[in-house]
């Protein structure tokens, strides 16, 4: 599959989505959002079991989207805009296999949007991130209101969504938006590393474990629990979970085959 924006690499079960646009910072243009959303849908049936996405060079991850397109706007064109973006980042979310952001740089307005999308974030030190949209005159509209605030609190969001202010990577690992900071030389050995050890595990389970945490969101305590309760029963009556538990009483490693 040919893509003009990105890059895609399959090795040993971990596929690596590279935004390659690095004349432009790899911003978002709409080109490279539909080439995006045609990866996603193949990737959900091939071999990957572990999607990490990253931006080209040395100096952005996405900063943001392209401000060409986004001044031709208006009130009814910028709601679709928004929707359509919001709907490949969701796919993200919610895609049946865990993704890691491999934060290379600025990752500013669809940036940072696509980073909060992913299951993990790893940010080298050079990386930065923020929600500068209103500097621009308008708002974060591929779901970064939502998803900010969800991983760093209400006031924050608020904070960081109405200043622009942009955000460095130890404190973002301090609000908790990404999960570790390395050197820039490490990053995507570290996001393969990080991978390897979930491909040590069960392919249903992890799936699993991502869909509960994140109904959590959206769900009350208690009808967060029976979700949970739900997919734990599921993954009893797996292969995975046969395989898992007998490899345990008979001290071997399990070997998992994703059934």
């Amino acid at each position: 599959m040919g893509f003009e924006n990105i890059i895609y690499e399959l090795e040993k079960n971990i596929g690596t989505i590279t935004i390659n646009r690095p004349q432009k910072l790899n911003a978002l243009n709409q080109a490279t959002l539909v080439e995006l959303d045609n990866l996603l849908n193949a990737i959900m049936n091939d071999s990957s079991r572990i999607i990490i996405i990253t931006g080209y060079g040395e100096k952005a991850f996405v900063a943001g989207a392209d401000i060409q397109e986004l001044h031709e706007l208006n009130n009814k064109t910028g709601f679709e805009f928004a929707l359509s973006g919001q709907r490949i980042f969701s796919k993200i979310e919610n895609l049946n296999k865990p993704v890691i952001a491999a934060v290379n740089g600025f990752a500013l307005g669809g940036g940072c949007e696509l980073a909060a999308a992913c299951h993990i974030r790893i940010a080298s030190e050079n990386a930065k991130f923020g929600q500068p949209e209103v500097k621009l005159g308008t708002i974060p509209g591929y779901g970064g209101t939502q998803r900010l605030a969800r991983l760093i609190g209400t006031a924050k969001a608020i904070e960081y969504s109405i200043t622009g202010d942009l955000i460095d990577a130890y404190t973002a690992l301090n609000l908790g938006l990404v999960n570790k900071v390395v050197p820039f030389e490490k990053l995507i050995d570290e996001c393969r590393s990080l991978a390897s050890k979930i491909l040590n595990c069960a392919p249903l389970a992890v799936n699993s474990a991502i869909k509960a945490i994140l109904s959590a969101d959206s769900k009350s305590l208690e009808e967060g629990l029976k979700t949970e309760a739900r997919l734990f029963g599921e993954t009893c009556s797996t292969d995975d979970f046969k395989e898992g538990t007998k490899a345990f009483l008979e001290k071997r490693n399990p070997v998992f085959k994703n059934k």
